[in-house]
C-alpha cells in the first residue's frame, strides 16, 4: 500500500489526486504558523514558502492541500531552528483543535469505545496517515502509519500525532495510562531524546520498527468522565458527513489499501470481500484498479510485505499464525513470498533481529 500511496501524494498536480484536493483543515497550518512565530519565524515567509494565501487560514471551515501543509511544515522545522518542533506542535494540538473527531471520542463511555471512533474517523484530520489498534498479550496497542514518501517530515508527522494523543491522554487520565505502557517508534533517537520523557515516561524504544502507544489492556475498560450518548451521535453524524465528503475525493486504489490496511487482528481479506466492501463486483473492482495501472494482487502483496516484518516482531506468533493472519492458506507460500521480499525465511529474519 504504501509504494501506490506514496506514488500519489508524490504527484501532487496531477488532476484527481488527494494530494492536489483541500483535505487538511487550515486552522491546523494556523496553529503551526503561531508556534513557528513565537520561535523566530515571520508568517508572511512561511506561508509564502507554501503558497498558502493568509486569508485561508482566517476560518476554521478552510482547507488547504496535502503539498500545502507539508511545505509549511518544512518550512516551519527550518526556520525555526528547533528539531523538536514536532513534539511542541503535537501539545498545541489540544482536544478542542480536532472537533467533532474529538468531541465523537471524549463523549464515548470507555477508552475501547473512545478509540474505535478515532480509528474511525483518523482520516477526516490526517489523511495521509492511518491509525489502528490491536492487542497484543496484556498490551493494548495503538499504531500510526504515515502513508506517504516525503521522509523528511516522518519523524515530525509521527512526533505531532503521537504528543497530541498523549497530552490529551495527560489532561483526561493524568499520567495513569503510562503505569506498564510504553511507546515505540520507528526512527533512531534524536539529539532531543529526552524530550519524549514529559510526554511519554521512560518507557521508549526508537528503531522499534513501527510507531506505538502501548498500555495495560485492562485500561480498555476505563471510564471517561465527559461521556455523554447524545453529544456522542451528534459528533459521530458530523464525523460521517465528512468522512463522506473525504471519500469522495479518494482514489479506488487508495480505498482499497485502506480497507486492507484496518484488518489488524483477523485475516487479510481477498477480492471478492474487498469489492462487496465497496459495493461493486470483483470483476468492477479489477477493471477500476486497472485503470489506474494497478493490480489487487500487488497491493495487497505490498501491505502484506509490510505487515509481515510487524509480525515477526511479536514473539507470541508463530510462522503459521503469520501466514494465516496475512491471507495464505499454505505456510510455505508465506515462506517463498518473504524470501522474495526479503533474501531469507521468515525464521531466519526473526532471528537476525532478536
Amino acid at each position: 500500500m504504501q509504494v501506490f500511496i506514496q506514488e500519489r501524494l508524490n504527484n501532487m498536480n496531477a488532476p484527481g489526486k488527494t494530494g492536489n484536493l483541500p483535505v487538511i483543515r487550515a486552522h491546523y497550518a494556523d496553529i503551526l504558523c503561531q508556534l513557528a512565530e513565537e520561535k523566530g519565524a515571520a508568517r508572511p515567509e512561511l506561508l509564502r514558502s507554501a503558497d498558502i494565501r493568509p486569508a485561508m487560514l482566517g476560518h476554521p471551515d478552510n482547507f488547504i492541500t496535502v503539498a500545502q501543509f507539508s511545505s509549511l511544515c518544512r518550512s516551519a522545522l527550518a526556520l525555526s531552528r528547533d528539531p523538536a518542533l514536532g513534539l511542541e506542535y503535537g501539545k498545541r494540538l489540544k482536544f478542542t483543535t480536532h472537533g467533532s473527531l474529538s468531541q465523537a471520542a471524549i463523549s464515548c463511555d470507555n477508552i475501547g469505545q473512545a478509540l474505535a471512533v478515532l480509528i474511525k474517523y483518523f482520516r477526516i484530520r490526517f489523511v495521509y496517515m492511518n491509525l489502528s489498534f490491536f492487542t497484543e498479550g496484556s498490551d493494548a496497542v495503538l499504531q500510526l502509519d504515515i502513508m506517504h514518501a516525503l521522509d523528511d517530515l516522518h519523524r515530525f508527522n509521527a512526533e505531532v500525532v503521537l504528543a497530541s494523543l498523549m497530552d490529551v491522554n495527560l489532561l483526561l487520565f493524568g499520567r495513569r495510562l503510562l503505569e506498564g505502557g510504553s511507546c515505540r517508534l520507528n526512527y533512531p533517537p534524536p539529539e532531543y531524546a529526552p524530550a519524549y520523557e514529559s510526554l511519554f515516561g521512560n518507557r521508549i524504544r526508537f528503531d522499534a520498527g513501527a510507531n506505538q502507544l502501548r498500555f495495560r489492556k485492562e485500561f480498555l475498560e476505563l471510564p471517561i468522565s465527559l461521556s455523554n450518548p447524545v453529544a456522542r451521535r451528534v459528533a459521530e453524524a458530523q464525523c460521517q458527513e465528512e468522512m463522506r465528503s473525504l471519500e469522495a475525493t479518494t482514489s479506488i486504489p487508495e480505498r482499497v489499501g485502506r480497507l486492507l490496511e484496518s484488518v489488524r487482528d483477523g485475516r487479510l481479506p481477498g477480492i471478492d470481500s474487498v469489492a462487496a466492501q465497496l459495493g461493486v463486483s470483483p470483476r468492477t473492482l479489477r477493471r477500476q484498479l486497472s485503470a489506474e495501472g494497478l493490480k489487487f494482487q500487488g497491493i495487497l502483496d505490498d501491505i502484506r510485505h509490510r505487515r509481515s516484518l510487524e509480525l515477526l516482531r511479536r514473539t507470541d506468533l508463530g510462522i503459521d499464525d503469520i501466514a494465516y493472519r496475512l491471507g495464505y492458506s499454505d505456510p510455505s507460500n508465506f515462506g517463498r513470498a518473504f524470501r522474495k521480499w526479503e533474501g531469507l525465511s521468515p525464521s531466519a529474519w526473526r532471528a537476525s533481529k532478536a
